[in-house]
């Protein structure tokens, strides 16, 4: 399996800064990658602007805050800093960070720089990049480092702290109803609204608590070129303490959601035999081996929640990139999905 390059673009306008600020915060901040320093801007996601910081053969990564007003609580890259800080030491995949800027009079808002993980991103769960045979064999290796991720000490890590230890369900529906309401600008969703109903209802689930990520999935997931093995979990923005079936069940979406769906990275409809990739009985089955579970209580819950969190999210990216100030050039086009999204969740709480 060959390694690829990212997808890179120049700055787009809605994110340009001072460059020579940066670069000269860069020399004291990291004294070995002072000099020239060429930018470019990830583009694939739709949180915090990325970008990839080149001098000579040394590369950085740069994650910042979007300009412009934030909805509350989110872009938060402090957490997502402290976060893969306290990750460093155990067994969980994470690029290094080197140094956290809270300073906004530099680039505009707070960012933060870390190492740049070289490897291969699959943005779609058919992964038709990597060999026919090697594709379970990912998918299966993201599931363990998932397993790894959950059973991380929370205190040890030094991260008792890093959210509320009990009413996940109840937090994150809360939570989503009122950014989504905060993006009205973006138009009413009829189905994100009787799904936020519904889940308040169904909210009272058995206590677990892990570090959970919150958008784990594969675009986030840098493989190894050469190995079967995650070697970086990326995008933290999300991270908490919560439910870790919560996260489970997001890297299970694609299997409830149509191949057809425009930006779906759907995989539904398709005969998962002939793509190569494991089903979602063997991927909750591999879970559970991981974490010596027995088996999953209340899936169909975690499994709506997950539908109706990204539905509330991309309704954020749509108002965003109608005020201008999205993450991505095409985060329009993504955004419409929403609708879509909330749609299937309403169907899984209904057990249709």
């Amino acid at each position: 399996m060959s390694v690829t390059e990212p997808t890179l673009v120049p700055v787009i306008a809605a994110h340009r800064f001072d460059e020579e600020a940066l670069r000269g915060w860069l020399a004291h901040a990291i004294p070995a990658f002072a000099g020239p320093v060429a930018i470019r801007q990830f583009q694939g996601g739709q949180s915090n602007p990325t970008f990839l910081l080149e001098s000579g053969d040394r590369r950085l990564v740069l994650r910042k805050k979007p300009p412009g007003k934030l909805l509350p609580r989110a872009h938060d890259v402090e957490r997502e800093y402290r976060v893969l800080s306290a990750l460093a030491g155990t067994d969980v995949a994470v690029p290094r960070v080197m140094a956290l800027c809270e300073d906004s009079d530099i680039i505009g808002t707070a960012f933060y720089v870390m190492e740049f993980v070289q490897g291969r991103v699959f943005d779609h769960p058919l992964m038709r990049e990597a060999a026919f045979e090697r594709r379970s064999r990912l998918h299966l290796a993201a599931v363990d480092t998932l397993a790894r991720l959950h059973r991380v000490d929370i205190d040890a890590a030094g991260l008792s702290d890093y959210g509320p230890r009990s009413g996940y369900v109840a937090r994150q529906v809360e939570r989503w109803s009122k950014q989504y309401r905060s993006s009205l600008s973006a138009g009413e969703l009829p189905a994100l609204t009787w799904l936020a109903d519904w889940l308040r209802e169904h909210q009272d689930v058995v206590d677990e608590t892990t570090i959970v990520h919150g958008d784990f999935r594969h675009g986030n997931l840098c493989f190894h070129g050469d190995r079967d093995e995650v070697a970086a979990i990326l995008d933290w923005e999300l991270s908490t303490l919560g439910h870790p079936l919560s996260d489970l069940a997001y890297l299970c979406m694609p299997y409830h959601i149509q191949a057809g769906v425009p930006q779906s990275r759907g995989v539904a409809d398709l005969d998962l035999a002939e793509t190569g990739i494991p089903s979602e009985e063997a991927v909750v089955e591999r879970y559970c081996q991981a974490t010596g579970r027995d088996g999953l209580s209340e899936w169909r819950v975690f499994t709506a929640l997950s539908f109706f969190r990204l539905s509330a999210i991309l309704h954020g990216v749509m108002a965003r990139a109608l005020q201008g100030n999205a993450s991505n050039s095409d985060a329009l086009q993504v955004a419409k999905r929403s609708g879509i999204l909330a749609e299937i969740g309403q169907k899984i709480a209904r057990g249709e």
